[in-house]
């Protein structure tokens, strides 16, 4: 019975670890997206990590923003009323 309770559960999390990893399926990005984000990577990161934080994403201008959501690479916010 033990065994058969340990087999059930490891059937359980298998099957749980490989649906999380399908739900992080990583994205193609296009050639004009790849060099969109590396404009503006190199317009605003300013402590050149190669990564922007939250104040140098603050200072993007809204040019910037409007140009990364027709190219589709601004993040969805998350709705906080749920």
């Amino acid at each position: 019975m033990k065994k058969l309770l340990v087999a059930l559960c490891l059937t359980c999390a298998l099957a749980m670890a490989v649906q999380a990893a399908e739900g992080k399926k990583e994205r193609k990005l296009t050639d004009e997206q790849k060099t969109l984000q590396k404009d503006i990577l190199a317009k605003y990161d300013t402590n050149k990590d190669g990564k922007l934080d939250r104040d140098e994403r603050a200072k993007i201008s809204t040019e910037d923003k409007e140009k990364m959501e027709k190219a589709g690479l601004s993040r969805k916010k998350k709705d906080k009323s749920k």
